[in-house]
């Protein structure tokens, strides 16, 4: 016998010498038979029952070798020459053919008749339990009816590539009909597998074909078609059906079983997964089967899967806590509230049903809860009594799995008044339960990786203390709406030397965390650079420089300012960001500070330029990222606009004021960049609040230091760091005098937050904490600061350098 074995192309050539018979008709009545692995029949379709005469409840779970035409088919020479065929459709049942093969076979059937049957095999693989697919028809219905002058043709069941025929894809949308207790998973398997070993076909000739167009049964006429929707309708709404019941009213009802069930599934699938916000989601899903599938939903989560953490691992045991997320029902309100509270975390033991759900990941099904499971389960609630509500119900328990791990499951539940779940409740049950697994394992990987990236995003912004010498500062930090939780705005603030502090905000150009990653790098170069208080047109030219040796793709803005508040003043260098406002506390007015551009770090070959602007007392300076100034469709100029005038708009503190700002700004719609806002109100220092004084480079300044700082401390009420403070400032001045060469050493002390003592001298050399032996004379002086001092400190200056300390003010 001829077969085609090429997968790929099944040949169009017969699979041996066929029947004669008239030209085929449009649409073939098939029987559809599913053999498992153990030889047994596990589907036998309505046209299996007309074509062999055998009822469904005859056929399920007998041996396919009893019911199909697999031996005693002999030929006979009248009316059709067939060559004994049958052996061949017995060697697919027996696992002998891993290739599609096909034939004719001659039978008799239980009512006496004899049937021509053609007959198609297609061997199956994957998980399931299928083993062999066969598709036969009535070769006798084939004849045409107007086949009046006896003119015959040899007709023989071969297979072709299905692209050949349009009509091939009815195949496809049959199937999930005829197989009525598979899930759309596995029917959608079986049917791409036939489509790739060749679709069936009928071939008279070497060159003439016809496609098989599967007729699923008796046709369907207008009034057969009313009354399968008439049943539908009953079997959906849970009305009574007929007491008795013919065979075409069983096959009409088994119609309107699938029919309703895929259309429950289609609805499911459309109400859940409207958004990645895991409660919602949990929500949705529990709402979607109540009340159409079930009356009562209960839905249980893993714990990593609530917490929002990554994905659990191993096979959950009795230690295993599970999370009851949502109970929705149709009882009266509150009768499950108390009993079966949301938020409960329990495990649950071996011998119950839902263990047996977790650990297998298969639907359990419960047709009664007993009196004794009801006890049971009502065990695992201290004092609370379930039984009144389980008992007598029909339970089944899905399980809610993604990539095959068990997520969390669902317990359902009938009224018992309301029919008992059945095989196909549990099939609908299983593909409701998958589908809902993949929605909720979308949402908690969303939420997953928006609590990632919100931690990476908070790790590399900076924790700016609110009070910095001299003024106070307020920030805020938008993630991008559209674009993810990460991207490349920052902000930042650095301490200075005398008293002055560095403002800093930049913009990496793109989103993403390779603008994180390239923002981190930035970020920790400016801190860098700005301790070694390098004036702010110098610290972009070599920010510029080291963008340009990290890669082409480094690209960002950054706007970076000084405040003084001893001076009054702030120096200002800006590289392609837009500028900041000033709000004078004098009148109110707000303004954008008319700054040179520059061109963004990491373009090269550009000068930056430094501007210093006064400030008083009270002065507001706002600086933002453009994500939030800009809009898509809009000037730039009507955000900046907007940004002024928020910013001048009165605040009882900076926080509200920073909360003004973004009120205005973000509520326009159509953002989709992130937003970095800092605002520093400039306080100043009142002259009262710093001494200063300059020290020759003579040993005998040393005592004289002392005895200033002493005076200095006791006019401002802070005799009780008198002592600690003579001290220090001995030691720093001391080695500045020691070490200075031409310049005078000058000394300053500033009273704010803290108490702050700087000590100035010409020598560039930095002095580092050091060890000191017992024998050693020197290397004890900065161990004592070190010791004694709230937080100490050296930089380089132009003329030299500055060793600096703090003490912390006593409580008044």
């Amino acid at each position: 016998m001829d077969r085609g074995t090429d997968r790929e192309a099944p040949p169009s050539r017969p699979a041996g010498p066929g029947v004669e018979a008239g030209p085929a008709a449009g649409r073939v009545q098939l029987a559809v038979i599913v053999v498992d692995r153990t030889g047994l029949v596990s589907h036998w379709s309505s046209g299996a029952r007309r074509l062999f005469g055998t009822p469904k409840e005859g056929a399920i779970g007998r041996p396919a070798t009893d019911l199909l035409p697999v031996s005693g088919a002999l030929p006979e020479p009248e009316p059709y020459d067939y060559d004994g065929l049958g052996p061949d459709l017995g060697s697919s049942l027996d696992g002998g053919l891993d290739y599609p093969a096909a034939g004719s076979a001659r039978l008799d059937v239980p009512e006496g008749h004899r049937a021509d049957v053609l007959w198609w095999a297609y061997p199956l693989v994957g998980p399931g339990p299928e083993r062999l697919l066969v598709l036969a028809a009535d070769a006798a219905g084939l004849r045409a009816e107007d086949d009046t002058d006896g003119a015959v043709q040899r007709i023989a069941p071969a297979f072709a590539l299905h692209t050949d025929f349009p009509g091939a894809e009815d195949l496809a949308r049959g199937l999930p009909e005829i197989l009525p207790s598979m899930s759309v998973e596995e029917s959608a398997r079986i049917v791409a597998q036939v489509l790739e070993l060749g679709y069936p076909v009928l071939e008279f000739s070497q060159n003439d074909r016809v496609p098989v167009t599967p007729d699923w049964g008796v046709p369907r006429r207008a009034e057969r078609k009313a009354r399968r929707e008439r049943l539908a309708r009953a079997v959906a709404a849970g009305e009574p059906l007929p007491a008795v019941l013919t065979e075409d009213d069983r096959e009409d009802l088994e119609y309107a079983a699938v029919r309703e069930r895929l259309e429950f599934l289609n609805e499911v699938s459309g109400r859940i997964g409207t958004s990645l916000d895991l409660s919602r989601t949990i929500v949705e899903v529990s709402k979607a089967v109540v009340p159409r599938f079930t009356d009562v939903a209960g839905t249980y989560l893993r714990e990593q899967v609530v917490a929002g953490e990554g994905f659990p691992e191993g096979v959950p045991d009795t230690t295993t806590l599970w999370h009851r997320v949502a109970v929705e029902h149709t009882d009266e309100p509150g009768r499950w509230d108390d009993v079966v509270p949301v938020g409960e975390a329990m495990p649950f033991p071996a011998h119950t049903p839902f263990f047996q759900c977790m650990t297998t990941g298969e639907p359990v099904l419960v047709p009664r809860i007993s009196e004794q499971m009801g006890h049971a389960i009502a065990s695992q609630f201290e004092k609370r009594d379930i039984r009144p509500l389980i008992t007598g119900r029909s339970m089944l328990v899905v399980p809610l799995k993604a990539r095959n791990v068990v997520l969390g499951f669902m317990i359902l539940l009938r009224h018992p008044e309301r029919a008992e779940f059945n095989d196909m409740d549990r099939v609908t049950g299983a593909e409701l339960a998958a589908r809902a697994g993949l929605v909720l394992d979308n949402a908690r990987m969303y939420t997953y990786q928006e609590a990632v990236a919100e931690t990476l995003q908070d790790s590399m912004l900076p924790h700016i203390p609110a009070r910095m010498a001299g003024c106070d500062i307020a920030t805020r930090y938008l993630p991008g709406t559209l674009l993810g939780r990460v991207g490349g705005d920052w902000f930042d603030s650095v301490k200075l030397p005398g008293a002055r502090t560095a403002l800093v905000v930049g913009d990496v150009m793109g989103h993403g965390l390779n603008s994180a990653a390239m923002m981190g790098q930035l970020r920790t170069a400016v801190q860098t650079m700005a301790a070694l208080d390098l004036p702010p047109a110098q610290l972009l030219r070599n920010l510029d420089d080291l963008a340009q040796r990290l890669g082409d793709t480094y690209l960002a803005t950054c706007l970076y300012a000084v405040y003084d508040p001893i001076a009054s003043e702030l120096v200002i260098a800006n590289a392609g960001h837009i500028p900041p406002v000033i709000v004078r506390a004098e009148d109110g007015r707000s303004e954008l500070l008319d700054l040179p551009t520059g061109a963004p770090i990491g373009v090269g070959g550009v000068p930056f330029e430094a501007v210093r602007v006064r400030v008083e007392p009270g002065d507001r300076l706002v600086m933002c990222t453009d994500g939030l100034v800009e809009m898509r469709g809009e000037d730039i100029g009507v955000g900046l606009a907007t940004l002024c005038e928020s910013a001048a708009h009165p605040a009882a503190s900076m926080d509200d004021a920073c909360d003004t700002i973004i009120r205005a700004l973000n509520t326009r719609g159509g953002r989709k960049d992130d937003v970095a806002l800092l605002m520093a109100r400039l306080n100043g220092i009142e002259p009262d609040d710093v001494a200063e004084w300059r020290l020759g480079l003579d040993p005998a300044e040393v005592p004289r230091a002392r005895a200033v700082v002493r005076e200095q401390l006791h006019d401002w009420g802070l005799a009780k760091l008198a002592d600690s403070a003579e001290l220090l400032v001995s030691e720093l001045v001391t080695n500045a005098v020691r070490h200075s060469r031409n310049r005078p050493v000058e000394l300053r002390l500033v009273r704010g937050d803290t108490l702050l003592c700087e000590v100035d001298d010409d020598d560039h050399e930095l002095p580092t904490l050091r060890s000191a032996g017992p024998d050693d004379e020197t290397g004890r002086g900065l161990r004592v600061v070190s010791t004694l001092a709230r937080e100490w400190g050296t930089s380089r200056t132009s003329a030299g350098k500055t060793v600096w300390f703090e003490l912390t003010l006593p409580r008044r």
